[in-house]
């Protein structure tokens, strides 16, 4: 996209929007709305026009991201905070952002997973020309034009109080150039693929896909446990590649998997689990909504499978027990119940899962491999305590007790073989 330059009118615009911005991020939350109302107010009666504003908003909505990024955050990190802590019209104004400042990188130089976020967020540039975003998005809220710019200003507030994290894989560049990665990160784009091979991926989903689609328990466990096998002699394999294919490993890499509420904390330790026994470590945020994964490339991807289909399997097993079990009770008790299920069901799930990883390995791999995975796994760790050296580890335990025995009994139900 060719370069415009901006006219001395919407260059005091963005500066006018900058700064109510920053008196916002001075301001505390409660009085944060009310001051954005005002800012908006006097921003969109400038005689320079709403074309000139909506173009203003989007300079200074592409330099929130940018910052953004350039602090560690990635698309899908951003919009997921957004979703939690501003309301859904100031959320759906960050992924428009995105879209913005995503679009001025040239074409293959943003890396892998971050355009995979930008598909599944579906950012893209919707708006018939800058000039036209700002009634654009007042149309498409069906709002009034100063509050589309009062849910721009919440929004860019939140985008620029992102506090700096730890980077997980390469910050885009916009000079054409591949993005170089940072230590410890994912590898960039254009280097050899040295993840699960297509063949592999399609067989773990469609045993997953299959898990997640019975009503029965014992069934889903078995398909479950067959992917875990074919996980973990795939993690097998990647120790055997030959020494020039397996340089392309690059060592432990990392990347980020949103927690979402309710139960994060149970969530969190399910792909904690998961992670554990797929010879990856997970690290989770608490605050910031998501958990770390630090592994080899090549088993990172199955892990996220592995856990998205165990959530979609835990949460129906979960509803099922309390919608039985506590029929027409109050709804303390019934969270009671779920979390202390969540939390039972993750944790006897991470022994199963270990367990059928640690037999598939000691049935398939051979011998000499064994000393290359516990360096694999040695280099996970210490990778993972280098990137966050403070973290703390807590037990969690369920206030329900028939909760926690119904969630064991769901994760016990399958013979695996």
């Amino acid at each position: 996209m060719g370069k415009r330059r901006e006219a001395p009118e919407e260059t005091a615009l963005r500066e006018a929007v900058e700064a109510a911005v920053r008196r916002l991020r001075a301001l505390p939350a409660a009085d944060a709305e009310d001051a954005a109302d005002a800012s908006a107010s006097a921003l969109a009666a400038s005689p320079a026009g709403p074309r000139a504003l909506g173009r203003a908003l989007l300079r200074a909505a592409e330099a929130a991201v940018r910052g953004a990024w350039e602090r560690g955050w990635q698309p899908a990190d951003a919009v997921r905070l957004a979703r939690r802590d501003a309301a859904p019209a100031a959320a759906r104004f960050v992924v428009d952002a995105v879209a913005a400042e995503a679009r001025r990188y040239p074409s293959g130089t943003l890396p892998g997973r971050w355009q995979r976020q930008l598909d599944e967020l579906d950012a893209t540039v919707w708006w018939d020309g800058d000039g036209a975003f700002l009634d654009g998005f007042a149309r498409r809220e069906r709002i009034a034009r100063f509050e589309a710019v009062a849910v721009a200003l919440a929004a860019l507030r939140l985008v620029e109080g992102l506090p700096r994290i730890e980077p997980a894989g390469p910050v885009p560049s916009r000079s054409g150039r591949r993005p170089a990665a940072p230590p410890l990160c994912a590898p960039p784009v254009g280097a050899p693929p040295v993840g699960a091979p297509a063949k592999t991926l399609g067989r773990i989903r469609a045993l997953l896909a299959k898990a997640e689609s019975t009503d029965f328990p014992e069934e889903a466990e078995a398909f479950s446990a067959k992917a875990q096998e074919l996980m973990a002699r795939h993690s097998i394999d990647a120790a055997l590649l030959p020494a020039a294919d397996a340089a392309a490993d690059g060592g432990p890499v990392s990347c980020r998997l949103g927690v979402e509420g309710p139960y994060e904390s149970a969530k969190a330790l399910l792909l904690g689990a998961v992670a554990e026994a797929n010879h990856c470590r997970a690290v989770w945020s608490s605050e910031l909504g998501f958990s770390t994964v630090v592994g080899f490339d090549a088993d990172l991807e199955l892990v996220e499978l592995m856990y998205t289909s165990l959530l979609v399997q835990a949460d129906t097993a979960m509803r099922r027990a309390a919608d039985a079990h506590h029929q027409g009770r109050r709804s303390r008790r019934t969270r009671d119940f779920r979390e202390s299920f969540l939390i039972a069901y993750a944790s006897r799930i991470g022994d199963r899962l270990s367990t059928t990883a640690r037999d598939a390995t000691a049935r398939q791999a051979p011998s000499e491999v064994l000393p290359v995975l516990a360096a694999r796994d040695l280099a996970v760790g210490e990778t993972a305590d280098r990137l966050f050296p403070t973290t703390t580890s807590h037990r969690l335990r369920g206030r329900d007790a028939e909760g926690w025995a119904r969630g064991r009994e769901a994760a016990d139900e399958a013979r695996l073989r």
